[in-house]
């Protein structure tokens, strides 16, 4: 599961090595958060005059790349996470991706490390400094 920051370099195609890597992964081994989705269409919505171009780029990462819903065991998951980490108030958003990865078992991939640290059972991957 690839987190916003991710999606953003590929849309981008930078930073080289995480195109490598997506390039090295097979159709459908690769997901996206709807919440992550929420975050990159948001992204869309502000960019300004560069909007459609924005719009283009993130509905071109959409067809290789499919969002998976934000499901009731996600939600379940979610309240234990939130509550084990109340004292982190500014990441509320990266909780629910936690909690999403998480509650389908898959491997988040960010580039944003610490603020997925501590998140019991979450195994993050960084393709950014680990390829």
């Amino acid at each position: 599961m690839l987190d916003t920051n991710i999606c953003i370099y590929l849309m981008k195609h930078q930073p080289p090595q995480v195109r490598a890597r997506f390039a090295e992964c097979y159709v459908g081994e690769v997901v996206i958060s709807a919440i992550t989705l929420a975050e990159l269409e948001f992204g869309v919505a502000c960019s300004g005059e560069s909007q459609a171009r924005h719009q283009a780029l993130l509905d071109s990462l959409l067809e290789d790349i499919p969002a998976v819903p934000f499901e009731a065991q996600a939600a379940r998951t979610y309240g234990p996470l939130r509550a084990t980490h109340r004292d982190r108030t500014q990441d509320a958003l990266d909780k629910l991706i936690a909690s999403h990865a998480l509650s389908i078992g898959a491997t988040l991939v960010t580039n944003n490390e610490a603020d997925f640290r501590g998140f019991a059972g979450l195994r993050v991957e960084n393709w950014v400094h680990n390829h």
